[in-house]
């Protein structure tokens, strides 16, 4: 199978969908790898790397787009989706409940589009979004602990505090991936940390995890209002896995803040967990609403764009290798897990929860897959 690797166009998006390893791999299993120039340099990779791994380099996007697989790591840009065509496989992070323009175009263009983010193992976890969720997760307290620093319009309170000078107060709404990665982070730099969860089992394992560094509470709406009043770093960390973010934080929750807090919404790829909410670039992280600075930087994970390469790369390979070397139909039949990521197929919307969200018609992964394979048997 031919496969494409594009350079990521997105502001700043430094990222590439495979190492020059990875593309190795594939090549070694006999499938030809097509990789644009200079789609790794900024973080290491360089074109002779690739070269050497087996790849063919091309000039441009439209030669990668060619290929019938094309992996990426951020959503395809606008210029993007008239390159593309029916029945070419996209394996990419998508994030399109809150995104209802790239929705329509990959159903206009006909795309299988198979989401990381959603792609699940045996466990119910989400083997692609967890490298990236822990690097996010890292990232949100550096992030928040910039944006509190005066230049940036913050309170100016340093996050661990120095002898004599309480720590900054710290409170993460959700103890996923990214909000257990977030807790160590803040409890490594010496603040004062809070997490909030609905979820008394994840509560009792973080407690037991952290002991009495980490202050737990349950996430209900008394305790959010509470917790966001008294902080001067709040981290949104919620996830349902396909679905828009829930909006916990609200308008007035925001306008009952203190001057100079911030809030990091690691959420924002799905829409963001506050209304006040909305997507920025690492061009233009931060805005302030109410007195609160917001950090809302949609492919944050992007800042260390090296270590995010190397994280992704060794999660997705093996799925990139099945995909490969069975044909993207059959290796989603037989891996549920995998299955699960197919969110959009030739026209049609396989993910429940996007098209709940988005008002499209829902069609199951496995009919999509079964109608695909009876239209390409009629076709000889």
């Amino acid at each position: 199978m031919k496969i494409g690797i594009p350079k990521e166009i997105k502001d700043h998006e430094y990222r590439v969908g495979l190492t020059p390893a990875g593309v190795k791999t594939l090549v070694d299993a006999g499938h030809d790898v097509i990789v644009q120039r200079s789609a790794g340099t900024r973080v290491g990779f360089s074109d002779e790397s690739y070269i050497s791994a087996g790849a063919t380099l091309v000039a441009t996007a439209e030669q990668v787009y060619a290929c019938p697989m094309v992996i990426k790591v951020k959503e395809p840009q606008a210029v993007e989706f008239p390159l593309m065509r029916e029945g070419q496989v996209l394996f990419s992070y998508l994030h399109l409940a809150p995104d209802p323009e790239q929705t329509r175009r990959l159903l206009e263009q006909g795309v299988i589009g198979i989401a990381y983010e959603t792609v699940s193992d045996a466990r119910g976890g989400l083997p692609l979004l967890i490298p990236m969720s822990e690097v996010a997760g890292r990232l949100a307290v550096q992030a928040g602990a910039a944006a509190l620093q005066m230049a940036s319009g913050g309170s100016g309170v340093l996050l661990g505090g120095v002898p004599g000078v309480a720590p900054a107060s710290v409170a993460i709404l959700g103890g996923g991936v990214v909000g257990t990665n977030a807790a160590k982070m803040a409890l490594g730099l010496g603040a004062d940390v809070t997490l909030l969860d609905i979820s008394l089992e994840r509560l009792r394992f973080l407690d037991d995890v952290f002991g009495p560094a980490l202050k737990t509470r349950y996430a209900d709406r008394d305790a959010i209002d509470a917790l966001a009043r008294e902080s001067d770093l709040m981290i949104g960390a919620v996830l349902v896995p396909g679905k828009q973010a829930p909006k916990l934080i609200t308008r007035g929750t925001v306008r009952h803040m203190r001057d100079g807090s911030v809030f990091v919404d690691v959420a924002i790829d799905q829409g963001g967990c506050a209304e006040t909410s909305r997507p920025t670039t690492h061009s233009d992280p931060m805005y302030v609403v109410d007195g609160v600075v917001h950090y809302c930087v949609a492919n944050m994970p992007a800042a260390c764009a090296r270590t995010a390469t190397l994280a992704l790369t060794n999660a997705t390979l093996p799925y990139v290798t099945a995909l490969a070397n069975k044909g993207y139909r059959q290796a989603l039949l037989d891996d549920p897990g995998l299955r699960q990521g197919l969110n959009v197929h030739r026209g049609v919307v396989t993910n429940r929860h996007v098209a709940a969200d988005l008002g499209y018609a829902y069609c199951s992964p496995e009919q999509a897959l079964r109608d695909d394979a009876a239209v390409a048997a009629a076709l000889g």
